[in-house]
């Protein structure tokens, strides 16, 4: 039997690269959605016995297949806050704009996710105390003439109908 240090190659991140046979899929899938399970509960869902289950779990996690762990939050009941979608465009789109202001979003922890769209615009999750602060930090960045913010466009979350509970694995093709 072929040890899973056998079976990784290095891929173009310089990271392993492990075959995702069934058992790995399945504990991706599982660990995507119950980041909280100890290895004896994981093991037990995917079939394994816990020592088998760690150490494909430790190589899946080394080779870079997932990250990290968090946990879901009520922030309604533990923080006041207010959530809003903000979408930056830029005045350029030249690799240099596009760094620079990927780098400062990087730096501020309210803005909790950032996606490059097309054409330098950006759309970024944000989580701030209050209404004042989010303005503040917009009014920061496009303040700053070596980001070229053009515009920004802030969409205020009224109410939360449905929430990212993970990607759908199940209806996804997975990579061979």
């Amino acid at each position: 039997m072929r040890k899973i240090e056998d079976a990784k190659e290095t891929g173009m991140s310089g990271k392993p690269t492990i075959k995702l046979d069934a058992i790995n899929k399945k504990i991706l899938a599982t660990v995507h959605l119950h980041a909280d399970l100890s290895n004896q509960e994981l093991a037990e869902q995917v079939g394994l016995s816990p020592s088998a289950c760690f150490q494909r779990t430790k190589a899946l996690k080394e080779a870079g297949y997932f990250f990290n762990s968090h946990t879901d939050m009520d922030l309604d009941r533990i923080v006041e806050h207010v959530l809003a979608y903000v979408e930056f465009t830029l005045e350029s789109n030249s690799a240099l704009h596009r760094k620079a202001f990927e780098t400062v979003i990087e730096a501020i922890p309210e803005f909790m996710d950032c996606l490059r769209l097309s054409e330098g615009e950006y759309v970024s999750f944000t989580c701030c105390s209050n209404v004042q602060t989010l303005n503040e930090l917009c009014d920061q960045l496009s303040s700053d003439e070596a980001l070229g913010v053009k515009n920004i466009k802030t969409r205020m979350v009224m109410e939360r109908t449905k929430w990212y509970l993970g990607y759908p694995l199940e209806k996804l093709r997975w990579l061979d």
